[in-house]
C-alpha cells in the first residue's frame, strides 16, 4: 500500500512515516498543501493523509482540488480543529475521514484499513444541465464559462433542481430539500429564494430554464433553457 502524508509538522511527518512503515505503507511526505497536491495528482496512491492547517494551500482547498480535477483517492483529513463546522467543511469538500489530533496510532490504522478496502469510489465532479453547472463539493455554478455567485439557500434549490431536471418540483418538495421544520408551507419563503435565484442564472444571462408551473411549483427546463423571449418548440 502506497501511502501519501501531508503534514507540515516536522515532528507528526517523521511519527507518521515511521509508524505507517512498520505497518508495511510505502510513505512519501509532503510539506506544503501545493506539494501534496502536485504529489496526488502525478502520483498513484491508495491513500492520501492530509492535514487541514497546511502552508499555502490548506487542507481543505487541497482536497476540493483534488475532486474538482477528477482523483478519486481516499482522503483522510488530520486536524487540531474538532469544531462542527470543520469536520462539515472537511467532508462537503470530499473527504473521506476525519481524525482529530492528537489521536491514538491504532485508530489511524484502523481508518485506513476501512478506506483503503473501500478503495477510490468515482463520485459526480459537477450537476449540469445545458450549460447551467454545479459543483456539489465547493457548493460552485457556473453559466457557461461565468461563475454566479448564489446564498446557500439559492444553492441549495439549484442543486435540487439540477438533481431533478425537467420535473415539476413543488413547494412542499422543495420545503423539505431546502429548509428546517421551522419554516411552514404556506409561507411564501420558496417563492421568494426561487425569484432570486431566477434573476442570477437566468435573467443576468438573458435565458429563461426555471419555469413556474401554475399552481403546481417549478421545474428547471431538462435542455438548460432557451434565450429569453423565444418561443418553445
Amino acid at each position: 500500500m502506497r501511502v501519501l502524508v501531508v503534514e507540515d509538522e516536522p515532528k507528526m511527518a517523521g511519527l507518521l512515516r515511521r509508524g505507517l512503515a512498520e505497518e508495511g505503507y510505502v510513505v512519501d511526505v509532503a510539506g506544503q498543501g501545493v506539494d501534496g497536491l502536485d504529489a496526488a495528482v502525478s502520483q498513484v496512491y491508495d491513500v492520501v493523509i492530509l492535514d487541514v492547517m497546511l502552508p499555502g494551500l490548506s487542507g481543505f482547498e487541497v482536497c476540493r482540488r483534488l475532486r474538482r480535477g477528477r482523483v478519486w483517492v481516499p482522503v483522510l483529513m488530520l486536524t487540531a480543529r474538532d469544531g462542527l463546522r470543520d469536520r462539515i467543511t472537511g467532508l462537503d469538500g470530499g473527504a473521506d475521514d476525519y481524525l482529530t489530533k492528537p489521536f491514538h496510532v491504532e485508530e489511524l490504522f484502523a481508518r485506513l484499513r476501512a478506506l483503503t478496502r473501500r478503495g477510490p469510489v468515482p463520485r459526480p465532479n459537477e450537476l449540469a444541465v445545458g450549460d447551467l453547472r454545479a459543483d456539489p463539493a465547493g457548493r460552485r455554478c457556473w453559466r457557461g464559462e461565468t461563475e454566479i455567485v448564489l446564498t446557500a439557500k439559492e444553492y441549495a434549490l439549484l442543486e435540487t433542481f439540477l438533481r431533478n431536471p425537467g420535473a415539476v418540483l413543488t413547494r412542499d418538495v422543495l420545503l423539505e430539500h431546502c429548509w428546517d421544520f421551522a419554516y411552514e408551507s404556506r409561507s411564501n419563503v420558496v417563492d421568494v429564494h426561487v425569484r432570486a435565484l431566477r434573476e442570477k442564472i437566468d435573467r443576468g444571462f438573458g435565458m429563461q430554464s426555471l419555469e413556474t408551473v401554475r399552481g403546481v411549483g417549478y421545474r428547471l427546463r431538462a435542455d438548460g433553457g432557451m434565450p429569453a423571449g423565444a418561443e418553445p418548440r
